[in-house]
């Protein structure tokens, strides 16, 4: 089970660690789009798309369904989600360090300075 969360959220992160993925994705958020005209934005072949969207269905973060020719794509939220829940752990982890920081630099400012002895 473990194993499979990691692996799954491996090809999460793989797919978006590539910028033209990212925007494709941004653009599905938008409604369904067929896979030529994710395309479009990005003067690709059919082909290299069709690529880019194997790795985002692959990740679960896209699903595609083929009506006759087209392949119409749509955005399936539930796998971003599960990454979003991932990340927030670590978003939690630094706010609370940052949090002490702040409270470490406030107390130094409200500190009296002491003088050096010449």
């Amino acid at each position: 089970m473990v194993e499979r969360c990691g692996e799954s959220l491996d090809a999460v992160f793989h797919a978006l660690a590539d910028p033209t993925r990212r925007s494709m994705l941004r653009r599905l958020a938008e409604g369904e789009f067929t896979i030529g005209e994710l395309a479009a934005p990005f003067r690709m072949s059919f082909a290299g798309a069709s690529k880019h969207v194997k790795a985002l269905e692959r990740a679960g973060l896209i699903r595609r369904t083929v009506q006759g020719r087209t392949h119409v794509c749509r955005l399936s939220s539930g796998t971003l989600a599960k990454a979003f829940e991932w990340m927030r752990f670590y978003e939690r982890f630094w706010a609370e360090r940052l949090d002490a920081l702040e409270r470490e630099l406030r107390g130094v400012e409200h500190q009296p300075k002491r003088r050096r002895k010449p």
